[in-house]
């Protein structure tokens, strides 16, 4: 684990954003397309870890990013080209613009402050999407990255912001995935890219005096 220094050092509140990767009501929520990543999430206490970091920063005045998955009912301009991407254009439950799958899912709030960025394409939700100019324009330089799957697009947020440049932070009990997060994961991929903490340690450098505002 870092040190708090190490830690509170690269975590500061003026050059950090959360981001909160796909955690909506249509993944995460009751009535989720994924009901075993949804319990997972829950059962875990990753789903209220990601809670906690984002009522944190809209305290500490951390800029929050929610970066959320979602379709056309017409699947225009969707991935074809993976099983993945075939396996959901079968669930029951659709990631459909403008539904309530695609709102943020309680425990999370969404302040006034916060940035939604969502995708119609792809797996991560930086490539290809508007995160990396915003993340710019706000004078990021540390990434937290929280949320779901750890499987998937949790990865593809690591190394795309670490090829960007920005240095990462990865809670790592406000990830979930299905199956389980696994500790060599952790330890193998994401602790040779990303500092890896936990929320409590996160937490215990959040908690500064509010900034000014930015961007």
């Amino acid at each position: 684990m870092p040190s708090h220094a190490h830690l509170s050092e690269i975590l500061d509140t003026v050059s950090t954003v959360l981001l909160t990767v796909e955690c909506q009501q249509g993944v995460v929520g009751p009535d989720s397309a994924l009901p075993e990543l949804a319990l997972a999430a829950r059962q875990s206490g990753a789903l209220s870890n990601v809670a906690r970091l984002v009522a944190a920063a809209h305290e500490s005045g951390v800029q929050v990013i929610h970066a959320l998955a979602e379709r056309r009912p017409d699947g225009r301009g969707a991935n074809h080209n993976a099983r993945l991407f075939r396996a959901a254009e079968r669930l029951p439950v659709q990631q459909l613009s403008g539904t309530a799958a695609v709102r943020v899912a309680p425990p999370i709030e969404v302040a006034e402050e916060d940035l939604v960025v969502r995708r119609l394409h792809g797996l991560s939700p930086i490539q290809g999407t508007e995160v990396d100019a915003l993340l710019r324009n706000l004078g990021c330089r540390t990434l937290l990255v929280t949320g779901v799957s750890a499987n998937v697009a949790i990865p593809n947020a690591v190394f795309d912001a670490v090829n960007r440049g920005y240095t990462v932070v990865v809670p790592s009990d406000a990830i979930a995935g299905c199956p389980r997060v696994h500790p060599a994961m952790i330890r193998n991929t994401l602790a040779l890219v990303a500092t890896v903490a936990t929320t409590d340690e996160v937490l215990g450098c959040l908690k500064r005096p509010r900034r000014a505002g930015r961007g």
